[in-house]
């Protein structure tokens, strides 16, 4: 099956994986106007995760390695948290490394005084890791009364990272 160039711009029966290698160089992602999206990875966490304890917990994490180290990577995370006890808060936290490295964001949910209550939780932050070595970025949480992560699993947490041409 032949390539086809539309008038539209368009190229009509290129499948992933069918351009000849070299055919997108490094110069070609380099020249990309400052604020274009490189790379895209996502994470997703299905399972369930609980504590009773103000220690950080791991929730999940993804990888991204930057072409460039002039590059920032955008991390956005969605989670869902719920908690039986009252009057506590809910933290989540964003980690670049595990949750024994650098904190790089967090935001948090004071409880109103109501037991089992749900909290709905999106944190993004742009940062600029400056390094063309992977970068981990580690999602974690903490309250001192239970927490459930997920709603026992009936929900799903979302970790993107995009690479964004500096």
């Amino acid at each position: 099956m032949s390539l086809v160039l539309n008038g539209n711009g368009t190229i009509q029966n290129l499948v992933a994986g069918g351009l000849p290698d070299g055919s997108v160089t490094a110069d070609d992602i380099a020249s990309l106007p400052a604020g274009s999206v490189i790379q895209v990875v996502q994470s997703n966490f299905t399972g369930n995760s609980s504590t009773t304890s103000t220690a950080v917990q791991t929730l999940f994490s993804a990888s991204i390695t930057p072409s460039s180290a002039s590059n920032k990577v955008l991390a956005m995370v969605t989670t869902v948290g719920y908690s039986n006890g009252t009057n506590n808060s809910i933290t989540l936290r964003l980690y670049r490394g595990t949750i024994s490295d650098t904190q790089i964001a967090t935001t948090m949910v004071e409880d109103g005084g109501g037991s089992y209550e749900t909290y709905n939780f999106a944190l993004n932050k742009l940062d600029s890791p400056s390094t063309t070595s992977a970068q981990t970025y580690t999602v974690g949480y903490n309250q001192a009364q239970t927490i459930y992560a997920n709603m026992n699993g009936n929900n799903t947490s979302t970790l993107i990272l995009m690479e964004i041409a500096a």
